[in-house]
């Protein structure tokens, strides 16, 4: 079985409804594990409005949850110093290297965040 890690785009539009998103995960449960990076999960509950909680928590326990440890934090760091991108942020680069280090495929609906040529992607176009 593959893994894919989910970005936080992909999640935030499968919480709002996107069909879109819907169908790329409904697409992808039998043959995927599904993960997403403990980075998601904090992005998404600054967001999050009191009344959207529960199913945040149900979508959140439904995936297998990657946290952030030393390797990734170091390939994170390592992706951050040799890109050439100013507009790289560190949290792309933090979920960019859990899909590194986990050997998941990344979905994004961003693929302009993910340059790291190192990682797979799939775009989502949403």
């Amino acid at each position: 079985m593959s893994s894919l890690l989910l970005d936080t785009d992909i999640l935030i539009n499968l919480l709002r409804g996107n069909a879109v998103a819907q169908g790329f995960i409904a697409g992808n449960l039998e043959e995927n594990e599904l993960l997403c990076s403990v980075i998601s999960v904090a992005e998404i509950w600054a967001g999050m409005r009191p009344h959207e909680e529960l199913a945040t928590r149900r979508l959140v326990d439904a995936l297998k949850v990657v946290d952030v440890n030393r390797t990734i934090a170091m390939k994170a760091g390592s992706f951050k110093g040799t890109t050439k991108s100013h507009s790289l942020e560190l949290d792309d680069c933090m979920i960019a290297a859990t899909a590194f280090c986990t050997g998941a495929t990344l979905a994004t609906g961003i693929g302009k965040h993910y340059p790291m040529k190192e990682i797979r992607i799939i775009v989502v176009a949403m």
